[in-house]
């Protein structure tokens, strides 16, 4: 079914990696409407050339990003329809358009998502990390001492946390991961995925910053890192400590059941085993 012709802009994803990824939707709207907005014209020309798409194109960057939008906004309330596509993967994310996306909803004037690849859940999909929850905080900051301080914000964050990275920094934001979470926070590595060096390793941040440092390889292409969030601590009562002492202690010695309490509840093994020794004496 053709998708409608009159003025609205397309949100549409394009591979990250593996051409054979696009959608048939994506390509029919690619071909059909009048203008495609393109991160750089240069880099998606390739793709534009590969699947015979001979659609005007501009550019829409950083850069230009605010006059650029007012550009489309005038060409799309003359009836014309509009695409806007990234280097690759879902556009906005950790790419430009929020600002075209904003002017041109503030006008009534639909906007139609097309999707597709996203880096950010294909590698969640595949890291063997919690997905159910999780928080995209896009790139970190390239200097080390801005850098802790928003890694040291998220120190309490419970849900998988995901950051794009640049291969040259890649170490340096280990090393800073593992100075504010501690060496043996499970995470991961996706990198170059659906390319054909596509890597996708999950361990302790430890092992991973060793297995970067030895491998060239692991620091090149485009990189998503993952890590494990916080586990969420459980705020028990005394009530509760109490009760379940109480159960355990008509089975076992106090040193066992204040351990295996402190397990449960997740408290100090201290404090279960003073709260054992009170209650065994009553």
């Amino acid at each position: 079914m053709a998708e409608r012709s009159d003025a609205c802009l397309y949100i549409v994803a394009t591979p990250i990696g593996n051409l054979s990824d696009i959608s048939q939707r994506a390509i029919e709207v690619l071909q059909a409407v009048d203008v495609i907005a393109a991160e750089d014209t240069r880099h998606s020309g390739i793709l534009l050339k590969h699947f015979a798409i001979n659609t005007q194109s501009i550019s829409l960057h950083d850069h230009n990003e605010q006059q650029r939008s007012e550009t489309l906004l005038e060409k799309l309330q003359q009836g014309e329809s509009i695409a806007l596509i990234s280097d690759a993967g879902t556009p906005l994310i950790s790419d430009p358009g929020y600002k075209l996306v904003t002017l041109v909803r503030e006008h009534n004037i639909p906007v139609i998502p097309i999707p597709g690849s996203c880096a950010v859940i294909a590698a969640l999909s595949a890291s063997g990390l919690a997905s159910d929850r999780f928080s995209f905080e896009g790139f970190l900051p390239s200097k080390q001492g801005a850098r802790q301080q928003i890694l040291q914000l998220l120190v309490g964050e419970s849900r998988t946390m995901i950051f794009y990275d640049a291969p040259r920094r890649l170490e340096g934001t280990l090393a800073d991961m593992i100075t504010v979470f501690g060496e043996h926070r499970p995470a991961c590595i996706a990198r170059e995925l659906t390319k054909i060096h596509e890597t996708i390793t999950t361990k302790p941040l430890g092992e991973l910053l060793a297995w970067v440092s030895a491998d060239a390889n692991q620091l090149k292409g485009e990189c998503v890192l993952l890590l494990e969030g916080a586990k969420q601590q459980i705020d028990a009562s005394e009530t509760e400590i109490n009760r379940v002492l109480s159960l355990l202690l008509k089975e076992l010695p106090v040193k066992k059941a204040a351990a295996l309490t402190a397990s449960l509840l997740e408290v100090s093994k201290n404090n279960a085993y003073s709260m054992a020794l009170k209650l065994q004496q009553k």
